[in-house]
């Protein structure tokens, strides 16, 4: 199961998802550094653990390593959600919490998701019909609806992989 990266870990993470391509030490703690001040041992560091933590792959260049995110920012957060949600002992109830803590926007999404689910996967024992068109799932979902990150921002594990973005920022 996938554990909440720490803060530094998610700061470097966010940068390798944004820009969704190889990435190498420097370009990141050049990034970084606008933010705050780090060193390029400390940048260096956390790739290390994020790829012996499975969330990053990385591929030598030279006498460097590029990495490259494993999976996306939203498997992440949805992997973070299941392992939470798993965890109570009411799971109804841990939902219900969940819901009331969601803005009008990320409802929204979520009655996106559970048409999109609906018209994926029929009901066990049904044939799948074709949705009404008030029901069709929308053709296209940015990310920030898709997977509404509020309370515990996150985003990774295609299964239970962690880590690369749909959104290409391409930097």
């Amino acid at each position: 199961m996938p554990r909440r990266l720490g803060d530094l870990e998610d700061a470097v993470m966010t940068r390798v998802w944004e820009w969704n391509r190889p990435v190498t030490v420097r370009e990141v703690l050049e990034d970084l550094q606008r933010e705050r001040s780090i060193a390029y041992t400390t940048v260096m560091t956390v790739l290390d653990n994020l790829h012996q933590k499975g969330w990053v792959r990385r591929e030598a260049e030279g006498r460097a390593y590029r990495y490259e995110a494993v999976s996306t920012r939203a498997a992440y957060a949805a992997a973070l959600m299941n392992e939470a949600w798993s965890a109570s002992d009411n799971p109804a109830a841990a939902l219900v919490a969940f819901f009331g803590m969601m803005s009008p926007e990320q409802r929204h999404a979520l009655r996106d998701a559970v048409r999109m689910v609906q018209v994926d996967e029929p009901a066990e024992g049904a044939e799948q019909q074709a949705p009404a068109p008030e029901e069709a799932a929308p053709a296209e979902v940015d990310e920030a609806q898709a997977a509404p990150e509020g309370a515990g921002e996150a985003g990774s594990a295609e299964g239970d992989e962690p880590g690369a973005s749909a959104t290409g920022n391409g930097r």
